[in-house]
Protein backbone atom coordinates (compact mmCIF):
# COMPACT_ATOMS: atom_id res chain seq x y z
CA UNK A 1 0.00 0.00 0.00
CA UNK A 2 1.69 3.37 -0.87
CA UNK A 3 2.13 5.85 2.27
CA UNK A 4 -0.77 8.41 2.83
CA UNK A 5 -0.14 11.52 1.74
CA UNK A 6 -1.13 14.22 4.57
CA UNK A 7 -1.15 18.10 3.91
CA UNK A 8 2.00 20.44 4.53
CA UNK A 9 0.89 22.70 7.04
CA UNK A 10 2.27 26.41 7.37
CA UNK A 11 3.79 26.97 10.70
CA UNK A 12 3.02 30.71 10.93
CA UNK A 13 1.53 32.44 13.89
CA UNK A 14 -2.10 32.16 12.11
CA UNK A 15 -1.90 28.00 12.78
CA UNK A 16 -2.27 28.78 16.46
CA UNK A 17 -5.51 29.96 17.40
CA UNK A 18 -4.32 31.59 20.31
CA UNK A 19 -3.48 34.19 18.35
CA UNK A 20 -6.59 33.71 16.27
CA UNK A 21 -9.32 36.09 15.20
CA UNK A 22 -11.64 35.57 18.90
CA UNK A 23 -11.48 38.55 20.78
CA UNK A 24 -12.01 36.61 24.14
CA UNK A 25 -10.14 32.82 23.55
CA UNK A 26 -12.59 29.88 25.24
CA UNK A 27 -9.99 26.69 26.71
CA UNK A 28 -11.29 23.76 28.44
CA UNK A 29 -9.25 23.41 31.31
CA UNK A 30 -8.36 20.08 33.50
CA UNK A 31 -9.73 17.51 31.29
CA UNK A 32 -6.47 15.46 31.75
CA UNK A 33 -8.07 14.58 35.45
CA UNK A 34 -10.05 11.93 36.23
CA UNK A 35 -13.28 13.74 37.59
CA UNK A 36 -12.08 17.18 36.01
CA UNK A 37 -11.51 20.16 38.21
CA UNK A 38 -14.72 19.55 41.05
CA UNK A 39 -14.15 18.42 44.22
CA UNK A 40 -18.13 16.59 44.69
CA UNK A 41 -19.24 13.03 45.13
CA UNK A 42 -21.58 14.11 42.67
CA UNK A 43 -21.74 12.88 39.34
CA UNK A 44 -18.65 13.66 37.40
CA UNK A 45 -16.92 13.22 34.00
CA UNK A 46 -14.36 12.83 32.88
CA UNK A 47 -13.43 9.42 34.05
CA UNK A 48 -9.36 8.77 33.79
CA UNK A 49 -9.72 6.78 30.82
CA UNK A 50 -8.14 7.94 27.04
CA UNK A 51 -11.52 7.24 25.13
CA UNK A 52 -13.12 10.05 27.67
CA UNK A 53 -10.04 12.67 27.02
CA UNK A 54 -10.16 12.62 23.67
CA UNK A 55 -13.62 12.83 23.49
CA UNK A 56 -14.04 15.96 25.21
CA UNK A 57 -10.82 17.15 22.80
CA UNK A 58 -12.28 16.55 19.61
CA UNK A 59 -16.19 18.18 21.15
CA UNK A 60 -13.88 21.41 21.98
CA UNK A 61 -11.97 20.92 18.24
CA UNK A 62 -14.98 21.14 16.35
CA UNK A 63 -17.16 23.69 18.28
CA UNK A 64 -13.89 26.12 17.57
CA UNK A 65 -12.90 26.36 21.26
CA UNK A 66 -9.40 27.41 21.15
CA UNK A 67 -7.19 26.08 23.59
CA UNK A 68 -6.86 22.57 25.81
CA UNK A 69 -5.21 23.09 28.88
CA UNK A 70 -3.99 20.38 31.42
CA UNK A 71 -3.65 20.42 35.13
CA UNK A 72 -0.07 19.25 36.21
CA UNK A 73 -0.56 16.57 39.12
CA UNK A 74 1.19 13.92 40.44
CA UNK A 75 -0.59 12.68 43.93
CA UNK A 76 -4.32 13.20 45.44
CA UNK A 77 -5.51 15.49 47.46
CA UNK A 78 -7.09 13.00 49.88
CA UNK A 79 -10.66 12.99 50.95
CA UNK A 80 -13.55 10.95 50.04
CA UNK A 81 -12.87 11.48 46.07
CA UNK A 82 -8.91 11.24 46.79
CA UNK A 83 -9.30 14.99 44.23
CA UNK A 84 -7.14 15.15 41.60
CA UNK A 85 -5.74 11.33 42.10
CA UNK A 86 -5.67 10.27 38.16
CA UNK A 87 -4.84 11.92 36.00
CA UNK A 88 -2.86 11.95 32.99
CA UNK A 89 1.05 13.09 32.09
CA UNK A 90 0.40 16.18 30.25
CA UNK A 91 3.25 16.07 27.76
CA UNK A 92 2.00 12.86 26.37
CA UNK A 93 -1.50 13.77 26.75
CA UNK A 94 -0.88 16.79 24.75
CA UNK A 95 1.11 14.94 21.84
CA UNK A 96 -1.51 12.60 21.74
CA UNK A 97 -4.09 15.16 21.54
CA UNK A 98 -2.53 16.99 18.82
CA UNK A 99 -2.93 13.47 16.71
CA UNK A 100 -6.66 13.71 17.21
CA UNK A 101 -7.42 17.48 16.48
CA UNK A 102 -7.20 19.77 14.25
CA UNK A 103 -7.21 23.29 14.60
CA UNK A 104 -7.08 23.43 19.04
CA UNK A 105 -4.71 24.90 20.57
CA UNK A 106 -2.99 21.94 22.69
CA UNK A 107 -1.08 22.80 25.57
CA UNK A 108 1.26 20.61 28.37
CA UNK A 109 1.59 22.12 31.81
CA UNK A 110 5.56 21.41 32.69
CA UNK A 111 5.97 20.96 36.64
CA UNK A 112 9.71 23.02 36.33
CA UNK A 113 11.60 20.94 39.31
CA UNK A 114 10.27 17.48 37.73
CA UNK A 115 11.44 17.82 33.75
CA UNK A 116 14.87 19.03 32.81
CA UNK A 117 14.79 21.84 30.23
CA UNK A 118 16.35 19.94 27.70
CA UNK A 119 14.08 16.89 28.02
CA UNK A 120 11.11 19.56 28.08
CA UNK A 121 12.29 21.30 24.66
CA UNK A 122 12.58 18.19 22.76
CA UNK A 123 9.46 16.91 23.98
CA UNK A 124 7.59 20.37 23.34
CA UNK A 125 9.38 20.28 20.03
CA UNK A 126 7.92 17.06 18.95
CA UNK A 127 4.01 17.89 19.94
CA UNK A 128 4.59 21.04 17.98
CA UNK A 129 5.39 19.00 14.57
CA UNK A 130 2.53 16.32 15.69
CA UNK A 131 0.05 19.84 15.73
CA UNK A 132 1.39 21.10 13.06
CA UNK A 133 2.48 24.25 14.96
CA UNK A 134 -0.50 24.40 17.48
CA UNK A 135 1.67 23.82 20.67
CA UNK A 136 1.77 25.74 23.48
CA UNK A 137 3.32 25.40 27.43
CA UNK A 138 2.55 26.29 30.44
CA UNK A 139 5.26 26.71 33.14
CA UNK A 140 4.41 25.84 36.63
CA UNK A 141 6.79 25.80 39.55
CA UNK A 142 5.42 23.40 41.81
CA UNK A 143 3.52 23.91 45.40
CA UNK A 144 2.43 20.41 46.48
CA UNK A 145 5.34 19.11 48.70
CA UNK A 146 3.85 15.33 48.33
CA UNK A 147 4.65 15.31 44.96
CA UNK A 148 8.16 17.08 45.43
CA UNK A 149 8.13 14.10 48.19
CA UNK A 150 7.86 11.54 45.29
CA UNK A 151 10.47 12.43 43.74
CA UNK A 152 12.75 13.11 46.24
CA UNK A 153 13.43 16.72 45.69
CA UNK A 154 13.67 19.41 48.65
CA UNK A 155 10.73 22.05 48.03
CA UNK A 156 12.85 25.42 47.59
CA UNK A 157 11.41 28.33 48.96
CA UNK A 158 9.15 30.64 46.99
CA UNK A 159 11.63 33.44 45.85
CA UNK A 160 14.08 30.37 44.42
CA UNK A 161 11.48 28.93 42.38
CA UNK A 162 11.15 31.28 40.45
CA UNK A 163 14.88 31.90 40.28
CA UNK A 164 14.91 28.37 38.89
CA UNK A 165 12.08 28.61 36.74
CA UNK A 166 13.91 31.60 34.78
CA UNK A 167 17.13 29.41 34.16
CA UNK A 168 14.65 26.77 33.15
CA UNK A 169 13.00 28.69 31.10
CA UNK A 170 15.59 30.93 29.53
CA UNK A 171 17.28 27.06 28.41
CA UNK A 172 14.21 26.16 27.27
CA UNK A 173 14.09 29.07 25.03
CA UNK A 174 17.98 28.88 23.34
CA UNK A 175 17.42 25.39 22.69
CA UNK A 176 14.27 26.52 20.48
CA UNK A 177 15.78 29.13 18.64
CA UNK A 178 19.70 28.85 18.87
CA UNK A 179 20.87 27.47 15.23
CA UNK A 180 24.90 27.26 17.17
CA UNK A 181 25.53 25.65 20.39
CA UNK A 182 26.05 27.30 23.28
CA UNK A 183 27.08 27.23 27.16
CA UNK A 184 25.05 27.67 29.96
CA UNK A 185 26.74 28.07 33.46
CA UNK A 186 24.05 29.07 35.76
CA UNK A 187 22.80 28.63 39.64
CA UNK A 188 20.64 25.49 38.93
CA UNK A 189 21.88 24.32 35.52
CA UNK A 190 25.07 23.56 33.74
CA UNK A 191 24.43 23.06 30.02
CA UNK A 192 27.86 22.05 27.95
CA UNK A 193 27.09 22.81 24.12
CA UNK A 194 23.93 22.54 24.22
CA UNK A 195 22.08 22.23 20.64
CA UNK A 196 18.74 20.78 19.30
CA UNK A 197 16.97 19.92 15.75
CA UNK A 198 14.50 19.87 14.53
CA UNK A 199 13.56 23.61 16.01
CA UNK A 200 9.93 23.88 16.68
CA UNK A 201 7.24 25.13 13.92
CA UNK A 202 6.14 28.02 15.34
CA UNK A 203 8.72 31.35 15.48
CA UNK A 204 9.82 32.32 17.60
CA UNK A 205 9.27 29.41 19.70
CA UNK A 206 5.57 28.19 20.79
CA UNK A 207 4.09 30.44 23.25
CA UNK A 208 4.24 30.18 27.43
CA UNK A 209 1.63 30.19 29.55
CA UNK A 210 2.14 31.08 33.39
CA UNK A 211 0.07 31.89 36.12
CA UNK A 212 1.41 34.48 39.02
CA UNK A 213 -0.12 35.41 41.98
CA UNK A 214 2.39 36.49 44.53
CA UNK A 215 4.38 39.90 43.75
CA UNK A 216 7.26 37.71 42.56
CA UNK A 217 5.01 35.37 40.84
CA UNK A 218 3.70 38.40 38.89
CA UNK A 219 7.02 39.87 37.66
CA UNK A 220 8.21 36.84 36.64
CA UNK A 221 4.97 35.89 34.62
CA UNK A 222 5.40 39.36 32.74
CA UNK A 223 9.07 38.73 32.03
CA UNK A 224 8.56 35.41 30.20
CA UNK A 225 5.14 34.47 29.73
CA UNK A 226 2.91 35.19 26.55
CA UNK A 227 -0.33 34.61 27.84
CA UNK A 228 -0.34 35.05 31.76
CA UNK A 229 -3.08 33.84 34.24
CA UNK A 230 -4.63 36.40 36.85
CA UNK A 231 -7.73 35.80 39.05
CA UNK A 232 -10.16 37.87 40.81
CA UNK A 233 -13.09 38.02 43.05
CA UNK A 234 -15.30 39.98 40.95
CA UNK A 235 -15.38 42.08 37.24
CA UNK A 236 -15.12 45.54 36.66
CA UNK A 237 -13.23 48.42 38.41
CA UNK A 238 -12.45 47.00 41.89
CA UNK A 239 -11.79 43.52 40.41
CA UNK A 240 -11.07 41.94 36.52
CA UNK A 241 -10.31 45.08 34.89
CA UNK A 242 -7.55 46.60 37.46
CA UNK A 243 -6.09 43.17 37.22
CA UNK A 244 -5.49 42.85 33.97
CA UNK A 245 -4.34 46.48 33.65
CA UNK A 246 -2.01 45.94 35.96
CA UNK A 247 -0.45 43.20 35.12
CA UNK A 248 -0.24 44.50 31.36
CA UNK A 249 1.65 47.97 33.01
CA UNK A 250 3.77 45.59 34.32
CA UNK A 251 4.53 43.81 31.64
CA UNK A 252 5.11 46.84 29.38
CA UNK A 253 7.00 49.42 31.47
CA UNK A 254 8.92 46.88 33.60
CA UNK A 255 10.50 44.59 30.42
CA UNK A 256 8.79 46.23 27.22
CA UNK A 257 6.39 43.01 26.88
CA UNK A 258 2.94 42.57 25.29
CA UNK A 259 1.29 40.13 27.00
CA UNK A 260 -2.19 38.42 26.83
CA UNK A 261 -4.06 37.78 30.02
CA UNK A 262 -6.26 35.00 31.07
CA UNK A 263 -7.86 33.72 34.23
CA UNK A 264 -10.30 30.09 35.03
CA UNK A 265 -13.64 30.02 35.01
CA UNK A 266 -16.53 27.45 36.20
CA UNK A 267 -19.28 26.99 34.44
CA UNK A 268 -22.93 25.55 35.17
CA UNK A 269 -25.68 26.43 32.89
CA UNK A 270 -29.02 25.76 33.27
CA UNK A 271 -32.35 27.19 31.43
CA UNK A 272 -33.04 29.05 34.93
CA UNK A 273 -31.19 30.53 37.37
CA UNK A 274 -33.05 29.02 40.36
CA UNK A 275 -31.95 25.59 38.60
CA UNK A 276 -28.23 26.55 38.24
CA UNK A 277 -28.06 28.12 42.17
CA UNK A 278 -30.19 24.94 43.04
CA UNK A 279 -27.50 22.43 41.55
CA UNK A 280 -24.72 24.34 42.77
CA UNK A 281 -25.99 24.02 46.58
CA UNK A 282 -26.46 20.01 45.70
CA UNK A 283 -22.85 19.73 44.10
CA UNK A 284 -20.97 21.99 47.00
CA UNK A 285 -22.81 22.23 49.74
CA UNK A 286 -24.43 19.09 49.89
CA UNK A 287 -21.86 16.22 48.28
CA UNK A 288 -18.64 18.33 47.98
CA UNK A 289 -15.16 16.55 49.44
CA UNK A 290 -14.40 19.26 51.95
CA UNK A 291 -11.72 17.13 53.96
CA UNK A 292 -10.30 16.95 50.53
CA UNK A 293 -10.16 20.88 49.89
CA UNK A 294 -8.82 21.70 53.31
CA UNK A 295 -6.02 19.38 52.98
CA UNK A 296 -5.52 20.92 49.27
CA UNK A 297 -5.35 24.83 51.18
CA UNK A 298 -3.03 23.60 53.50
CA UNK A 299 -0.76 22.51 51.34
CA UNK A 300 -0.89 26.10 49.70
CA UNK A 301 -1.11 27.85 52.39
CA UNK A 302 -3.13 29.90 51.55
CA UNK A 303 -4.94 29.50 54.84
CA UNK A 304 -6.24 32.68 56.20
CA UNK A 305 -7.47 31.98 60.38
CA UNK A 306 -7.93 35.88 60.49
CA UNK A 307 -9.68 36.54 57.65
CA UNK A 308 -13.96 36.12 58.39
CA UNK A 309 -15.40 33.19 58.15
CA UNK A 310 -17.63 34.05 55.27
CA UNK A 311 -14.72 34.81 53.77
CA UNK A 312 -12.48 31.39 54.09
CA UNK A 313 -15.85 29.81 53.75
CA UNK A 314 -16.13 31.74 50.03
CA UNK A 315 -12.45 30.59 49.10
CA UNK A 316 -13.26 26.79 49.72
CA UNK A 317 -16.39 26.86 47.86
CA UNK A 318 -14.44 28.44 45.04
CA UNK A 319 -11.89 25.93 45.09
CA UNK A 320 -14.12 23.10 44.83
CA UNK A 321 -15.16 24.21 41.60
CA UNK A 322 -13.18 24.42 39.33
CA UNK A 323 -9.96 25.34 41.11
CA UNK A 324 -11.23 28.47 42.33
CA UNK A 325 -12.34 29.39 38.70
CA UNK A 326 -14.59 32.79 38.64
CA UNK A 327 -18.28 31.41 38.64
CA UNK A 328 -19.99 31.23 35.50
CA UNK A 329 -23.85 30.24 36.94
CA UNK A 330 -27.05 30.95 35.16
CA UNK A 331 -28.48 30.79 31.90
CA UNK A 332 -27.13 30.70 28.69
CA UNK A 333 -27.69 34.79 28.89
CA UNK A 334 -26.26 34.85 31.77
CA UNK A 335 -23.47 33.15 31.37
CA UNK A 336 -22.82 35.01 28.00
CA UNK A 337 -23.44 38.31 29.74
CA UNK A 338 -20.45 37.56 32.42
CA UNK A 339 -17.91 36.43 29.57
CA UNK A 340 -18.71 39.46 27.44
CA UNK A 341 -17.76 41.82 30.69
CA UNK A 342 -14.88 39.99 31.30
CA UNK A 343 -13.94 40.45 27.80
CA UNK A 344 -14.49 44.41 27.91
CA UNK A 345 -12.55 43.88 31.64
CA UNK A 346 -9.22 43.50 28.69
CA UNK A 347 -9.28 39.97 29.31
CA UNK A 348 -7.93 37.84 26.45
CA UNK A 349 -9.31 34.48 27.41
CA UNK A 350 -10.86 32.45 29.65
CA UNK A 351 -9.93 28.74 30.50
CA UNK A 352 -13.31 27.19 31.77
CA UNK A 353 -14.47 23.57 33.55
CA UNK A 354 -17.72 22.07 34.37
CA UNK A 355 -19.15 19.33 36.47
CA UNK A 356 -20.27 17.07 33.94
CA UNK A 357 -17.98 17.50 30.89
CA UNK A 358 -19.26 15.30 28.83
CA UNK A 359 -23.07 16.53 28.76
CA UNK A 360 -22.06 20.19 29.64
CA UNK A 361 -19.27 20.88 27.10
CA UNK A 362 -22.27 20.18 24.44
CA UNK A 363 -24.75 22.18 25.65
CA UNK A 364 -22.40 25.11 25.85
CA UNK A 365 -21.48 24.93 22.50
CA UNK A 366 -25.01 25.05 21.09
CA UNK A 367 -26.07 27.67 23.77
CA UNK A 368 -23.75 29.66 24.98
CA UNK A 369 -20.85 30.33 21.89
CA UNK A 370 -23.62 31.44 19.41
CA UNK A 371 -24.69 34.04 21.67
CA UNK A 372 -21.13 35.32 22.63
CA UNK A 373 -20.68 35.52 18.57
CA UNK A 374 -23.79 37.65 18.66
CA UNK A 375 -22.07 39.58 21.23
CA UNK A 376 -18.92 39.77 18.94
CA UNK A 377 -16.60 38.39 21.05
CA UNK A 378 -16.44 35.41 19.17
CA UNK A 379 -15.74 34.31 15.55
CA UNK A 380 -18.51 31.60 14.01
CA UNK A 381 -15.35 30.90 11.57
CA UNK A 382 -13.27 29.32 13.92
CA UNK A 383 -15.99 26.50 13.92
CA UNK A 384 -15.04 23.17 12.41
CA UNK A 385 -18.05 22.27 9.84
CA UNK A 386 -16.87 18.68 9.21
Amino acid sequence: MPPVALPVRDASPLTNPLYGPNRLKLGVFGSNLGGGCSATLAERSPDATWAATREIAILADRAGIDALVPVARWKGFGGATNFNAASFETYTWAAGLAAETRRIAVFSTSHVPTMHPIVAAKQATTIDHISGGRFALNVVCGWYEPEFAMFGRPMLDHETRYEHAAEWIEIVRRLWTSEEEFDYDGRFFRIDKGIQQPRPLQKPHPPIMNAGRSGTGNRFAAKYADMVFTSFWETGDAGARAQVAALRRLARDEFGRDIQVWTTGFVLCRPTEKEARADLHRVVDEQGDWQAIDNLIRQQRIDAPDAPPEIQQARRRRLMTGWGGYPLVGTPEQITEELTRMSNDGLDGVVVSWIDYRNELPQFADEVLPLLEQAGVRSRSTRRTD
